[in-house]
């Protein structure tokens, strides 16, 4: 067997079933695409997205050396979408219109010595 994981060939559909799409590759070589590495997203119908007879690229996803079975993926060659369409939002933990700096810790960390020296001095007595 010429093929190696990762290897992008192109094949020829000679069955569809519910779970997948079954691709010639060679004369000897019989490839499975499952249903999940057909496109992103979800799919309604095999059917609907291949033809029997059709010719089509796809990435050699595994090879299982024992069976000799080949899993294919038509879904790797395809742009993911989210990944596409992902804006990246700024997330601020303050109000973006107040500019008060460290100002709030400053007021505050005085009391917070004081509070925290106070529980020292208590758990050191126990």
């Amino acid at each position: 067997m010429n093929y190696r994981i990762g290897d992008i060939v192109t094949g020829k559909i000679t069955g569809i079933q519910p779970y997948g799409v079954f691709v010639l590759l060679d004369d000897q070589h019989q490839g499975l695409i499952h249903i999940s590495e057909c496109q992103h997203g979800f799919v309604k119908a095999l059917d609907e997205l291949f033809a029997v007879g059709q010719h089509l690229s796809v990435v050699i996803l595994d090879i299982d050396e024992f069976s000799g079975k080949i899993s294919l993926s038509v879904r790797a060659l395809q742009p993911d979408p989210a990944m596409t369409t992902y804006r990246h939002r700024k997330h601020y933990w303050t109000n973006r219109k107040l500019h008060v700096g460290f100002k709030p810790i400053a007021e505050h960390l005085n009391g917070w010595v004081d509070e925290y020296s106070a529980l020292l001095k208590k758990h050191s007595v126990d």
